[in-house]
């Protein structure tokens, strides 16, 4: 049900390396099953950030019981990764938490309600 959406103005070329890694992250600072992560990449994607062209992402992690205890630390592994694999510097990524309700998503015909 983890659910990280990662848009950037880099072209990337290794992608199913890069959504692997980001997925492992997620479901570790989690606590979740990989097997339930979900993980969309959209490089090369047309955007600024602070008036400038230069490298810069957006990140959204949607989860059902994100605890707003883990979003310091998961801020800090996705940025860490970000720059270390990326090339992109930390202070050129925002990252949106959002808690998601088990009666709003979706899966396999129901909801996790």
């Amino acid at each position: 049900m983890p659910y990280l959406k990662i848009q950037t103005n880099k072209q990337i070329d290794q992608k199913e390396e890069v959504i692997k890694k980001v997925s492992n992250i997620v479901a570790a600072q989690l606590d979740k099953s990989e097997k339930y992560v979900m993980v969309a990449l959209e490089p090369d994607f047309s955007m600024s950030f602070g008036g400038s062209f230069e490298s810069t992402a957006f990140i959204q992690l949607k989860s059902i019981g994100l605890p707003e205890s883990k979003t310091k630390k998961i801020s800090y592994e996705l940025c860490e990764f970000m720059e270390e694999e990326l090339g992109i510097p930390k202070d050129r990524v925002y990252i949106e938490f959002t808690d998601v309700k088990p009666s709003y998503w979706g899966y396999n015909g129901s909801t996790f309600q």
